[in-house]
């Protein structure tokens, strides 16, 4: 087992969906072996308009040959394990290449670099995940919501020091607790929307610095629902419960839909804001993804 970088490219001619799987090659095979049941954080290359840089991080639970493509092997994303950064970290930091391991001996940029599959070393995979993670200012719960902090010592923004392995596997573990991804998940949401209702289109903050809105999950977590921007959008209290019982949907081009069987029409379309469309980020990957906006549709929405 260790730890890995997978390339991925949002214009990718594979077939990859991060947080469940990512299609690779047989020249690969071996290197994607070599991360099973361990954890790999996703890159997005230099030459990618407005790359993300090293993105999210997931854990990888099978791979097997691709049932749809000969001399393709696919990596199983373990369930609930994809996690997208609340930070974008640079391949090129402050102090230099953020993966010391694409160096070589003169301490320039090797070919490792350009391999779309990598093993990465424990203190590297530890440096990224910390500045990818790091929490200057976390964001405030809206109200009675648990707080779980991370390990002392362990996600912050610079790492002065190499940490032993066990340590570092640790903190990775609590990437599974689901009070810290959802606090981070929030975070992520918030961030990209703004703080901003996507269907109210009110952004309201008390003095205490809290935002009204909740980052809810589209798919939700208990229906395999990932941890992935794409599956998530900003939504007041009252949005957010409508949208869960399935009296507000949206179609597939961001229409915000009112469900037949809502005892009161008139009133929810007058919470929607004027343009009748889900106000999102601006960012393709940032916005939600049809296929969660779809299972929402089928499953939740009462048509």
């Amino acid at each position: 087992m260790g730890f890995g970088v997978f390339i991925h490219r949002t214009d990718s001619i594979y077939d990859d969906s991060p947080a469940e799987q990512y299609q690779f090659p047989s020249q690969y095979l071996g290197r994607v072996q070599a991360c099973l049941s361990d954890w790999v954080i996703y890159y997005e290359p230099r030459k990618v308009a407005a790359t993300r840089g090293y993105f999210a991080v997931a854990k990888v639970a099978q791979v097997i040959s691709d049932p749809k493509t000969p001399g393709m092997y696919l990596a199983l994303i373990e369930p609930g394990s994809y996690l997208d950064f609340v930070n974008a970290v640079p391949f090129n930091g402050p102090d230099g290449v953020i993966e010391r391991g694409v160096l070589n001996e003169e301490g320039r940029i090797s070919g490792r670099a350009q391999a779309a599959v990598r093993p990465v070393s424990a203190a590297d995979f530890n440096r990224i995940l910390s500045l990818g993670l790091a929490e200057d200012q976390p964001e405030l719960p809206r109200s009675g919501e648990p707080i779980e902090t991370l390990l002392p010592s362990g996600f912050s923004d610079r790492v002065q020091v190499p940490l032993m392995v066990e340590q570092e596997r640790d903190r990775v573990m609590q990437l599974s607790s689901r009070i810290v991804r959802n606090r981070l998940f929030r975070r992520l949401v918030l961030q990209a929307y703004d703080k901003r209702c996507a269907i109210t289109g009110l952004k309201l903050i008390n003095g205490g610095g809290r935002a009204e809105v909740d980052a809810a999950h589209i798919r939700p977590v208990e229906a395999n629902g990932p941890d992935i921007l794409s599956n998530g959008i900003a939504l007041s209290g009252t949005a957010h419960w409508m949208f869960d019982r399935g009296l507000i949907g949206l179609s597939d081009d961001l229409e915000i839909l009112v469900s037949r069987h809502a005892n009161d029409r008139n009133s929810i379309q007058g919470l929607i804001n004027k343009t009748g469309r889900a106000i999102v980020p601006s960012g393709i990957v940032e916005r939600p993804h049809p296929q969660f906006i779809h299972w929402h549709r089928e499953n939740t929405f009462k048509h």
